[in-house]
């Protein structure tokens, strides 16, 4: 039997390799602007095409490499960063196991053109599919210009697993916001066909936070400081009314690299408690400065998750830190039995020698039991009282001299009591008449209805959102929506990452009725808003941002279809709240179309929106 166990070839290992480092654009979009961070650039470009699939380049000025080096790069386990095992565990740059530059030149058409800053000509190196197609000396700018074409040219089968431009951009703004939040002292800019996304100058953290995510970050931001023997703790939080119900603006870097580390976001989560309302995450951008030697990176291909040495004590400082801070800015309450604040606005201090005793004056001639008319001043002072003193009886004769209309209300008859009739559950859809019943609205949040077994309570925002959601969902696949034209159409200015997300929904987000066309750069114009909606209320700005927000949450959750993330989301931020004041036809309409509904009983997230109380119930509350 002859053996069967063989080496691979080189092109057939990097592509393996590939399949680890290298998922997605973006994934080679990190790789290569850490490459850049670690040649010491002080300026980096992205420039991209169609999400990066037909070209990602990235220009730095950093060190550049020697004609030698620009070649060995893109050989498998060629690196600058590690000379042996134990530099494993003394790592400060972002790359270490030179794999990246191997597996993107295994899967795509590299040129690069390199050249260091003390030589006169660089080095151009174009490479397909692992090998070298030219190697020549070129004019070119001092620092390195990769640019990777055609991506996963030769796998056409992971070409076909790629998501829509959109999607694919989304990923590659994340890594990109991650890395330039991590350098705020480098400039960069990101261009996507033709158009600028990005320019960000150095600055520092605080500016960085806002130049990426808006001007109106600045008053979201409580810094934190924190420095121990471990770890030196330094960044911002967010304040607690600005918390998101998604994820996605929760960055933690240990030395300089992004992490992903449930462990230690459960500790901020834990600072915040009681602060934030379920299911909201608050902002944080934290830089944890630690000794190499404590941790160890090398755990992940894609480098984001990192062990610890002293996990719990790490834990620990986090928490405080956080807690701390939230504390210090007045963000949560705190108890001080020092000091009284109340009165300290009151007490003005004065010399020992100021103060003055307090004098008592009387009139020695006062008899209170002379009987001569008192003053006028004294009846009026004491009319009020049945213990006046020489004129108590005026006063008494003058509260008294009504007492008959307190026996008036005898001679009314009482009104009759309505009498509220429902049928049963089970009988409503072919029973129920809704101009002709009386309801009753609880704390503005809760309908009650009696019927033949006792009462019907319906929670009035889940029986909402329900029908929303249906009529919503009908919309989205006949494509239908009716919109009402607005008189004085609203701007929105979002994100680059939500731009793309409502740049892919454009079309399923006009089937439910808005009519929104882009208008310059991260901005869309709002000239309508579905006709269900155009009654109430309601800030279009603010309902726009909300359902791309309610989306994201959707799908990141559930892992929902598309147009049913769109349409919950739709029907949570339009539906009427709890605290609503509803009047009874309102309240009859809202119940007759419930149950016209296909799933009357549930709400979208498949909590009960209808509860019956029987009589049964009732008399065993009451021990009958």
């Amino acid at each position: 039997m002859s053996d069967i166990i063989q080496l691979l070839p080189d092109s057939v290992a990097n592509q393996i390799a590939a399949g680890e480092v290298v998922q997605r654009p973006s994934s080679a979009v990190k790789e290569l602007m850490e490459n850049a961070i670690d040649a010491g650039a002080n300026k980096i470009q992205l420039i991209l095409k169609d999400a990066g699939k037909a070209l990602i380049q990235v220009i730095d000025n950093g060190c550049g490499m020697t004609v030698a080096d620009a070649r060995m790069c893109f050989e498998r386990h060629a690196t600058s960063k590690v000379r042996k095992a134990e530099d494993l565990f003394a790592i400060r740059t972002m790359g270490f196991r030179g794999e990246a530059m191997a597996s993107i030149a295994a899967i795509a058409q590299i040129e690069m053109k390199t050249r260091r800053h003390e030589d006169e000509i660089g080095t151009l190196i174009e490479i397909e599919g692992s090998s070298i197609v030219k190697q020549e000396p070129v004019a070119c700018s001092e620092g390195t210009s990769i640019s990777v074409k055609n991506l996963f040219f030769n796998t056409p089968a992971r070409r076909n697993f790629l998501k829509s431009n959109p999607a694919e951009m989304r990923h590659i703004l994340d890594e990109f916001q991650r890395v330039s939040l991590a350098n705020p002292g480098i400039a960069f800019s990101l261009h996507h066909d033709g158009a600028e996304i990005y320019r960000l100058p150095a600055s520092a953290l605080k500016q960085r936070i806002i130049h990426l995510f808006g001007n109106n970050y600045n008053e979201r931001l409580i810094p934190v400081e924190e420095e121990t023997s471990i770890i030196n703790l330094k960044g911002y939080i967010g304040k607690p009314q600005f918390a998101k119900k998604t994820r996605g603006e929760q960055f933690f870097f240990v030395n300089n690299r992004f992490i992903k580390d449930g462990y230690l976001n459960h500790a901020i989560n834990k600072a915040y408690q009681d602060l934030l309302p379920e299911e909201n995450f608050p902002l944080y951008v934290l830089f944890i400065d630690i000794d190499p030697a404590k941790i160890d990176v090398n755990v992940h291909p894609t480098k984001t998750e990192i062990k610890y040495l002293e996990e719990k004590s790490v834990y620990a400082i986090i928490h405080s830190a956080v807690k701390r801070s939230l504390g210090k800015f007045n963000i949560s309450p705190t108890i001080d039995f020092d000091q009284e604040t109340g009165f300290s606005g009151m007490i003005t201090p004065k010399a020992p020698e100021d103060i003055v005793p307090p004098t008592i004056s009387f009139n020695p001639e006062f008899n209170p039991f002379k009987e001569d008319k008192v003053s006028e001043r004294s009846v009026s002072s004491y009319s009020g009282s049945s213990f006046s003193g020489g004129g108590g009886y005026e006063s008494r004769a003058a509260s008294t001299k009504n007492w008959g209309s307190l026996y008036e209300i005898a001679n009314h008859t009482p009104a009759e009591q309505v009498k509220i009739e429902l049928p049963g559950v089970s009988e409503i859809e072919e029973n129920y008449a809704p101009l002709q019943k009386q309801l009753m609205q609880v704390h503005n949040r809760y309908i009650v209805s009696q019927i033949k077994s006792g009462l019907m309570v319906i929670d009035q925002q889940a029986a909402h959102e329900r029908i929303l959601y249906e009529r919503f969902l009908v919309h989205l696949e006949d494509r239908k929506g009716a919109s009402q034209q607005s008189l004085f159409p609203q701007t929105v200015t979002l994100s680059p990452n939500d731009y793309e997300l409502a740049k892919s929904l454009l079309e399923d987000i006009k089937s439910l009725g808005f009519e929104v066309r882009e208008f310059g750069k991260n901005t869309l114009v709002i000239e309508g808003i579905p006709v269900d909606l155009g009654s109430s209320n309601i800030n279009e700005t603010q309902l726009f941002e909300h359902l791309i927000e309610g989306f994201k949450n959707s799908q990141q959750e559930l892992r929902l279809d598309k147009r049913d993330a769109l349409a919950r989301s739709m029907a949570r931020n339009s539906a009427i709240k709890s605290g609503t004041s509803l009047s009874q036809e309102e309240m009859n309409m809202l119940i007759e179309q419930l149950f016209a509904c296909k799933m009357p009983n549930f709400s979208i997230g498949g909590k009960p929106v209808i509860q019956t109380i029987t009589l049964t119930d009732l008399d065993k509350k009451f021990e009958k």
